[in-house]
């Protein structure tokens, strides 16, 4: 895996590499939002030196890491369940008995019991039945202080009678493990000691009515027609409400672009971006990958200047202005879905294409909801936490995405009860 961005290596970056080279045991590489963890995860995996795969809990973090989801790999169902795991006949070859190191990224939305899960497989399918993991090194790269993983209502009791929280940490298999924790300091994202002093009250469920009232300074009625600014609301409905309202609003004749797909469900959980992309001329829209050129980054927000031919015959490419008056043609994008496997030959893991989604890599951004703006960063937003927060997390989240305390707008004022911080931990 090759990287054409410079990679800043710092004593944590150093420390945390380290522990999962240089050791067996299980390590959880945290810090807040913009601390480089998937910078790290892009540094380690360019050096790795052990037989590793990246596995993620969701489709969209899959696709986004270049790894596979926890589910797919293991091939658990849905409803999987730790009484559920049973031996399977597997040769030699088989690359659950070949895998040195997993690595599980977004590891804050990973169920205590699917962990639970992980680990019975493993000792049952490996020769060290008796080791936690059956003897293979787990990390866990990700902020249990950002959105949490999902929990259906009617499986509430479930983990309240079993479990201390959904949270992997709490999941019994790591009782017997040595898990190191490295937490990434240095921010990246802000450069504004103060805002990030404040983020960390939020993040941390501590903020006082002094830091709140120092939010609350950034509440205005003059929220709409800012352009390049992204509103985070609280649920899909109401973002796409408004941007389907300034949509309407451009008097250009609309376009759609259908995605090109292959092995890969209908289903909009486990796309990186619109199955069918809806835009016109002047639309407000985001990116949605990191670009090779480096002419744009996942977030970046910019303007459809134009919808004109593209290279490729028959297809059209999309002109985009961005904030410093760059226009960039931008052409559809191949998300490959990955699946692991052991070359015998090379005695390695290796990845092979089972899969794709091709579209346009960007969405319209005049709104999108605060989980999918998670991992993403913008120059200025307008914040509605609408009826409050729901999820432990979310307007941490949301605060955190800005880079300035300055591009932060506030649609009404935030009380203590907006602040919900996740419970702690033994």
């Amino acid at each position: 895996m090759k990287s054409n961005i410079d990679i800043e290596i710092n004593d944590e970056f150093k420390q945390a590499y380290d522990l999962i080279d240089k050791s067996g045991n299980c390590v959880f590489i945290t810090g807040s939002a913009g601390s480089g963890k998937t910078t790290f995860l892009r540094y380690y995996t360019m050096r790795a030196s052990k037989k590793t795969v990246i596995l993620a809990p969701t489709g969209v973090a899959a696709l986004n890491c270049g790894g596979e989801t926890v589910h797919s790999f293991f091939y658990f169902k849905p409803d999987i369940t730790v009484s559920k795991i049973k031996k399977k006949k597997l040769s030699e070859k088989s690359i659950y008995k070949k895998v040195e190191t997993i690595i599980i990224d977004e590891a804050s939305m990973l169920r205590c019991d699917i962990l639970d899960c992980i680990d019975k497989f493993l000792r049952l399918n490996r020769e060290k039945r008796q080791e936690p993991f059956g003897g293979v090194q787990m990390v866990f790269i990700g902020d249990l202080k950002q959105l949490p993983p999902v929990v259906k209502r009617e499986e509430y009791h479930i983990f309240n009678s079993v479990y201390k929280s959904p949270y992997f940490l709490s999941a019994y298999s790591l009782n017997k493990c040595i898990l190191h924790t490295v937490e990434l300091k240095k921010i990246y994202r802000q450069r504004d000691s103060n805002f990030v002093a404040l983020l960390n009250a939020v993040r941390d469920g501590t903020a006082n009515d002094d830091e709140i009232a120092e939010l609350n300074k950034k509440v205005s009625s003059q929220i709409f027609n800012r352009p390049m600014t992204v509103y985070l609301t609280t649920t899909n409905k109401k973002a796409a409400f408004i941007n389907h309202k300034y949509l309407s609003e451009i008097e250009y004749k609309q376009v759609v672009f259908t995605a090109e797909t292959k092995n890969i469900e209908e289903n909009s959980k486990v796309f990186p971006a619109e199955y069918e992309l809806v835009i016109k001329k002047n639309a407000q829209v985001m990116m949605l990958n990191n670009d090779a050129k480096n002419r744009w980054v996942n977030g970046s927000i910019g303007i459809v200047e134009n919808i004109k031919s593209g290279s490729d015959f028959g297809k059209l490419s999309i002109c985009i202005r961005f904030p410093n008056g760059r226009v960039e043609n931008v052409e559809p994008y191949k998300w490959e879905l990955f699946k692991y496997g052991w070359n015998e030959e090379k005695k390695q893991i290796e990845t092979y294409r089972a899969g794709f989604f091709k579209q346009y890599p960007l969405r319209l951004s005049w709104a999108i909801t605060i989980h999918k703006s998670q991992g993403k960063t913008f120059d200025n937003v307008i914040i509605d936490m609408e009826y409050g927060a729901f999820a432990p997390g979310q307007l941490y989240v949301a605060l955190s995405r800005c880079t300035s305390f300055d591009g932060i707008t506030l649609s009404r004022p935030l009380t203590k009860r907006d602040i919900l911080a996740p419970a702690v931990w033994d």
